[in-house]
């Protein structure tokens, strides 16, 4: 049985990340095609808010290890993501959509180890499956955020109007998630304070995390998938599509992995899943 907090959390991402999917399956087209900045500013905007994400990650996951605050953290890293998504309908060149995505990969870093912990503080030593529930739950929102997106653009048409009231209308989502880490999530606070990094433990990792870092989130970043499956031919209402066929799969294996995860250990499945998605992805782009 997974823990309600899993639950409760699961829920939490899915609406998030529903609104995420909703930003994300449009703004490449509206940066490109909308607002006419180029595939070169898109680039900026991707590099800036990469950066953000991961940089701000380890400073907020050591200040909740050193402080022991958890929840808020969480709480705060949603909020700022619920309310700075919505702003980009006011959007009108690539430098404001560049620094509202900057700020909401800050909520990103904020919540992220902090709800990571929350999740193992509740999985009862099945990891595994806890993570893979809650990473089910985490791509079914993608996916419903694309078909969202999708299901306007087929019945609405392509427009600036159309775009821009998507992302307003990611507050709805946002809000929804905010309630119910909020209301149905209980805290879990640390046992353990940590004073210091402890980089050479981590060694060994460093090496799979620059691959994974170089390859996967700037080289083979999705937003560029989209670009070019545009110039490629595929209509826009279409494109929410692709992204839908991208998240699917995680989302159908997921649990189940994360079950296997914890009958035969992580370890034998790391490095295989970190170059499954390398190699699925230079598919991806060779196609098109």
């Amino acid at each position: 049985m997974i823990n309600k907090n899993i639950i409760a959390l699961g829920f939490v991402s899915f609406f998030t990340d529903m609104a995420s999917s909703m930003v994300t399956s449009i703004l490449p087209l509206f940066i490109v095609y909308t607002l006419h900045e180029g595939v070169y500013k898109l680039g900026f905007v991707v590099a800036i808010a990469t950066f953000i994400s991961y940089a701000f990650r380890v400073l907020f996951g050591y200040l909740s290890d050193r402080y022991q605050v958890v929840k808020p953290f969480v709480v705060t890293g949603y909020f700022i993501s619920a309310v700075t998504k919505p702003l980009l309908y006011m959007s009108g060149s690539w430098q404001s959509v560049a620094t509202l995505r900057g700020v909401e990969r800050v909520g990103k870093a904020v919540r992220s180890a902090t709800k990571d912990s929350l999740v193992s503080a509740y999985s009862a030593g099945k990891s595994g499956k806890t993570f893979g529930f809650h990473k089910t739950m985490d791509i079914a929102g993608e996916l419903t955020g694309s078909l969202i997106v999708f299901t306007l653009l087929f019945y609405l048409g392509e427009s600036e109007t159309l775009f821009k009231n998507i992302f307003a209308f990611t507050l709805i989502p946002g809000l929804i998630a905010i309630v119910i880490v909020l209301f149905f999530v209980k805290d879990a606070p640390y046992k353990t304070k940590s004073k210091s990094f402890e980089l050479k433990k981590d060694y060994g990792l460093l090496p799979l995390l620059f691959v994974y870092f170089g390859f996967v989130f700037f080289m083979f970043n999705d937003s560029f998938f989209l670009i070019k499956a545009k110039e490629v031919g595929i209509a826009t209402v279409y494109i929410p599509l692709l992204v839908v066929l991208l998240n699917l799969t995680q989302t159908l294996l997921s649990y189940f992995l994360g079950v296997k995860i914890d009958e035969i250990g992580a370890k034998k499945y790391s490095r295989s899943l970190l170059f499954s998605d390398f190699w699925l992805r230079l598919v991806y782009i060779l196609i098109l």
